[in-house]
């Protein structure tokens, strides 16, 4: 096994201090541009390794950042840390990568473990079973760099990277108005999380919009799964004023509403509208395909990475000049077949469905 390389090795090579080595490596102003080429030329030839763990330790930093997500069975969140990796790796950090499957005990451990690695700053989107942030507060008392993503909390008053979720879900309802669709129901997201909020905004206001009513009986309390869609069809199906279009808050919910559509035999889109939101790869796949509203993940991720980055520079110099807070990206409407719906009049889609309500 042969000997591990070291700075010492290198300085004996060049007749240079190791001192000088080090600096070199590290970019240090007062070492020539020239000295620096010669070092690493040197370095590259003798395959030497640096030593992450005591380089950190030296300089205070690990290039490290933690990322805490949901769900990986998620594209969306895949895609998202996608973009968050291109952007690390081109200034020269890795990340850790934590999924919580959307509870919060996981969060806590993603947190503990990161700390223990000595990350230079975290990146999360919240679970949905988190309700109680005291472990992100916990990391603003210790001054670790933090910004959300996606699912984000304003009490913790953390900067963020976001889409427009309250004009998605105008787009995504309004889009669904404008196909002749007029009884239009929406599944919810857990109501603690501020972007599925605003998308219960944002289709309520494009129904007052078109002068059509918020109807309580078709709003849906959903969990983000495809179970949930699937629920919320039997729900609908059992009340007296079933819905023919549905705005979902999320594609998995959506692919479980069309699961259940087609388990009653409801004709979808004619007869039935869906549109969900995040844009999921499987979406342009299933039949029909599913009509969606994306997010700019790889965007996002990129933003966010950038964020974190600027944070990380301001506290390295003590400016306590406050980064900008929240950035808010555009959401993108994709309308594919579970939306293209030939015209029916009204009585003629009431008839439809109440039929296959009966033959069920």
């Amino acid at each position: 096994m042969s000997q591990k390389i070291t700075i010492h090795d290198i300085a004996r090579e060049l007749k240079l201090t190791s001192g000088t080595v080090s600096r070199a490596l590290n970019d240090h102003p007062r070492i020539s541009e020239a000295t620096k080429l010669l070092v690493k030329e040197k370095a590259t030839e003798l395959k030497y390794q640096r030593n992450k763990i005591a380089s950190s330790l030296r300089s205070g930093k690990s290039h490290t950042i933690g990322v805490i997500i949901p769900s990986a069975q998620m594209n969306f969140f895949g895609s998202v840390v996608h973009g968050i990796e291109l952007m690390a790796s081109s200034n020269g950090y890795s990340i850790l990568l934590y999924q919580t499957e959307e509870t919060t005990s996981l969060e806590k451990k993603a947190i503990e473990t990161f700390l223990s690695a000595r990350v230079d700053g975290i990146l999360a989107s919240v679970a949905k079973e988190t309700v109680d942030f005291s472990h992100y507060q916990d990391l603003q008392k210790r001054h670790i760099p933090l910004v959300l993503f996606d699912r984000t909390n304003d009490a913790l008053n953390v900067p963020s990277v976001t889409i427009d979720d309250y004009k998605g879900a105008f787009l995504a309802t309004e889009h669904l108005i404008e196909k002749g669709y007029h009884k239009i129901a929406h599944v919810l997201g857990p109501q603690h999380i501020k972007s599925f909020r605003e998308r219960l905004r944002g289709y309520e206001d494009a129904l007052q919009k078109h002068k059509l009513k918020v109807v309580p009986e078709l709003i849906y309390q959903g969990d983000i799964s495809i179970e949930s869609g699937k629920a919320a069809v039997d729900f609908f199906f059992s009340r007296p004023i079933i819905p023919d279009a549905v705005f979902a808050v999320e594609d998995y919910t959506a692919l479980g509403i069309i699961k259940g559509l087609k388990e009653r035999r409801v004709n979808i889109p004619d007869d039935f509208g869906v549109i969900g939101f995040a844009n999921e790869s499987f979406g342009e796949h299933i039949t029909p395909s599913l009509s969606s509203v994306d997010q700019q993940t790889v965007q996002m991720g990129n933003e966010a990475l950038k964020l974190l980055m600027e944070i990380i520079a301001l506290k390295e110099k003590e400016t306590g000049v406050s980064p900008k807070q929240k950035i808010v990206l555009e959401p993108i409407l994709y309308a594919r077949e579970s939306t293209k719906r030939k015209q029916h009049s009204a009585e003629k889609k009431g008839i439809i469905i109440r039929q296959s309500v009966l033959s069920k």
